[in-house]
């Protein structure tokens, strides 16, 4: 199969899976638990319903947004996913590349396997970086003045991960261990994906982790460095107020569920929030980011910028999403299925599906502009119309 024959994200997602061992799929493919937060991700929007309006002029369709200052082309940006580099060498910069040709921003994560300097040189006008806090807050520090001597546009703080979660995928796998013999023979029915991993010298990097290690620079030593400092259990919201006082650019926060947390953020000054629950990776009952949108956006207006991610697989749940409330989206697995299979002509592809599929919705409903998208575009369970009289 080639990229240009995926007519939908299922299709990358299938090809995918087909390339890479069921070790590394199940990593990005896994949530936490009982993965029913996974399934309540995707399921919350299909709650929701648009309600075409017709007889409007659709023949010219803006899809574009202004975030923070910079107008993009979709409102659409790529969210932070780790160890990029065991998708296939290199994927950090294919989805930066990728993300910076169409005019959209791509979020580095800090647990990536690629340089934040190197990305912000293939992508200066759109990557942003995402912190990990530490246990030592000056290596934070000492991240957020990487960032911004590398000209991120945006620091994006992630405050859901206080413990390490009970993901059973790697658990039964044995992630990061010894695999089991069964395995390794399924591995050997991916060779285009072991040839690329062994090439490449195996087990990749977290390399913006690796100038604090003090036990060499091997991927297991840096491995075990970030185990040292990660996850923070005692980071609080003085941690949020220092990191913004630092950072002098846009700064949001990620992994925010509640509306009293927004509410808080907000008052510190900081910018967006991402309403995410980590892809359904931390807390598997936890609740959908859509289902808890309306009530966020209804306890902050307009006093910051709202975000979101999870569970995203159509450009339909995209304008959904927008309508409800959020200012702005950021996909995850829907782009990784892409370069997972393809490289960078995957992720090419994965992101020009969503901007068709955005484009399709918005002339099927009467929108010409996301200017006057709104929550009268939805009807719900809740919502009647009265019959014709």
């Amino acid at each position: 199969m080639k990229p240009e024959l995926a007519v939908n994200i299922e299709d990358l997602h299938q090809a995918a899976r087909r390339r890479m061992p069921k070790v590394a799929f199940d990593y990005f493919e896994g949530g936490a638990e009982d993965e029913r937060g996974l399934a309540r991700n995707e399921r919350a929007f299909h709650t929701h319903r648009l309600l075409p309006r017709y007889l409007v002029d659709v023949s010219e369709i803006d899809q574009r947004r202004t975030l923070f200052g910079r107008t993009y082309a979709s409102p659409f940006g790529i969210t932070p996913t780790g160890i990029g580099g065991l998708l296939r060498p290199g994927a950090d910069l294919m989805v930066a590349r990728a993300a910076a040709a169409a005019d959209i921003p791509y979020t580095l994560s800090g647990l990536s396997t690629t340089r934040l300097e190197e990305v912000a040189r293939v992508a200066p006008q759109h990557a942003w970086y995402q912190l990990y806090g530490a246990r030592e807050r000056r290596i934070s520090e000492d991240q957020i003045r990487r960032a911004n001597d590398a000209g991120m546009h945006a620091l994006m703080l992630t405050v859901d991960v206080p413990v390490v979660s009970k993901r059973e995928r790697e658990m039964r796998n044995r992630f990061g261990q010894r695999l089991p013999l069964h395995l390794y023979l399924e591995a050997l029915r991916h060779p285009a994906w072991l040839f690329d991993y062994f090439r490449h010298g195996g087990m990749p990097v977290f390399e913006n982790w690796a100038p604090y290690g003090e036990h060499g620079s091997s991927a297991k030593a840096v491995l075990k460095g970030v185990g040292a400092q990660f996850p923070v259990s005692d980071q609080t919201w003085r941690d949020v107020e220092n990191f913004r006082r630092l950072w002098p650019r846009p700064f949001i926060l990620k992994g925010i569920l509640h509306p009293d947390d927004a509410v808080r953020a907000a008052e510190l000054g900081v910018d967006g929030i991402l309403v995410s629950n980590h892809g359904a990776r931390q807390l598997d009952v936890a609740p959908s980011p859509l289902e808890m949108l309306p009530a966020i956006k209804a306890a902050v207006g307009d006093r910051l910028t709202i975000l979101m991610d999870s569970g995203f697989r159509r450009g339909s749940d995209i304008v959904i999403a927008l309508a409800l409330g959020a200012k702005f989206v950021f996909l995850g697995r829907a782009v990784l299925y892409g370069v997972a299979a393809f490289g960078l002509p995957g992720a090419q592809r994965a992101i020009a599906i969503m901007q068709h599929e955005i484009e399709v919705t918005l002339k099927q409903i009467g929108c010409p502009s996301l200017e006057v998208l709104g929550p009268q575009f939805l009807v719900d369970g809740d919502r009647n119309f009265p019959g014709p009289t």
